[in-house]
């Protein structure tokens, strides 16, 4: 089972928010809403996205890069949380 499956549900509800989000731009803008409106929704879904890339770049990372039984001590493990932290500190 691929780790996007094992999360697919989480995921799948980070889409439905982002879906909501881009129509939540799309009605802003055919009611020529302002342009601040626009722009702070659209930031809004750019986090959202940002937010699901994470998800599965750290679902990756930890499902085919990392060993599940190694110790936490582990010099790979170490680096993989490192990397999972350099991922979420430019994502978010």
């Amino acid at each position: 089972m691929s780790h996007v499956a094992k999360e697919k549900q989480k995921l799948l509800n980070r889409l439905k928010r982002l879906r909501g989000q881009l129509e939540a731009i799309e009605r802003a803008v055919q009611a020529d809403a302002e342009c601040a409106r626009v722009l702070q929704q659209a930031t809004a879904c750019r986090g959202a996205l940002d937010g699901f890339i994470g998800e599965v770049i750290e679902d990756h990372i930890r499902e085919h890069m990392m060993d599940a039984a190694a110790s936490p001590d582990d010099p790979r493990t170490q680096a993989g949380e490192e990397l999972v932290a350099i991922v979420h500190a430019y994502l978010t």
